[in-house]
């Protein structure tokens, strides 16, 4: 999700360079290696991830603070406020800005990346609500919402202007989409390899889907003999749509075609270091996951992690 595309829908624009507040301990590693767990602070709570040069940011889903981690050298610092609402899915722009899923809270948030400035806040819903992840393109940001059948698109104007708080656009998913009891439903999201649509996982059936961005129109990605159980943070590159499975442990590797209305899967990723990763970033030739440990129970002094694997 964080490499550009040649697409018509723009892609995922990336960099960020973000001020410094705290400094978490860095991680022992060999000289001019880095390291392939990086540490966060006790009881972050990491959600998101998005990744700019040689640089992380992971969102907690906790306190709503962001984290930026240095992946040479695995030193960490506190960029930001805490809002104590979450934040989950992330991306960079290359204008210095980071767009920020607000969770429970409903929202989405735009940061300076330079200062740590919140520039825009827009609010997407009230209750039930659960704003879980965020891709960029060219002219819109589009957010999922894991408690409702729609996704949230935020208009980018000349240079990339941020649109009036209240300039949103809520679409309605039609078509194959179906939501499914009051569980986590729609989650990560990706564009097609075309650029003409977007892709998003149904978490709680393990499904892909094709949604038309203009008409919210949805059909399933054809992947014979595969459903995605679990499956969370999305990232497309190129062709291969990487589907994080949280709960089980792994990244399933899809080749779509390049309408992204069908797919085979080609490989499937695991780590002895995974500990319930939520989602996907690539930097320095590597895969970059958050290790959320859902299944473990969160006090202020759990520790947690992120893991870089090779891309498959």
């Amino acid at each position: 999700m964080n490499r550009p595309l040649r697409t018509t829908l723009g892609g995922a624009l990336t960099a960020a360079m973000l001020v410094t507040v705290a400094v978490a301990p860095a991680q022992a590693h060999p000289a001019g290696r880095p390291p392939t767990v990086l540490t966060l602070p006790d009881g972050f709570q990491p959600e998101g991830i998005a990744t700019a040069g040689r640089y992380a940011y992971f969102g907690s889903r906790a306190t709503g603070a962001i984290q930026r981690v240095d992946l040479v050298t695995g030193r960490g610092t506190t960029i930001g406020a805490a809002t104590g609402t979450p934040s989950l899915g992330l991306k960079a722009d290359r204008r210095g800005r980071l767009f920020v899923s607000g969770g429970t809270a409903g929202d989405a948030r735009v940061l300076d990346t330079r200062t740590g400035e919140v520039l825009a806040r827009y609010q997407f819903a009230t209750a039930p609500t659960f704003v879980n992840d965020v891709v960029l393109t060219r002219d819109a940001a589009y957010f999922t919402d894991s408690n409702r059948p729609v996704l949230y698109r935020l208009p980018l104007g000349r240079g990339g202007a941020l649109p009036p708080a209240d300039a949103f656009t809520t679409i309605t998913l039609t078509g194959a989409y179906e939501q499914v009891g009051t569980g986590v439903n729609l989650n990560g999201i990706a564009a097609t390899p075309d650029g003409r649509a977007l892709i998003v996982v149904q978490s709680n059936t393990g499904t892909l889907y094709r949604v038309d961005p203009a008409t919210g129109a949805s059909t399933v990605v054809d992947v014979p003999g595969h459903t995605f159980t679990n499956g969370d943070g999305l990232l497309l590159l190129g062709r291969a749509l990487y589907v994080v499975q949280n709960r089980l442990n792994q990244v399933a590797v899809v080749r779509l075609n390049h309408a992204g209305t069908a797919g085979t899967l080609t490989s499937t990723i695991t780590d002895p270091n995974f500990d319930v990763p939520t989602t996907v970033a690539k930097a320095l030739g590597r895969l970059y996951l958050p290790n959320a440990r859902f299944t473990t129970p969160p006090t202020p002094t759990t520790p947690y992690t992120a893991v870089a694997v090779r891309a498959s």
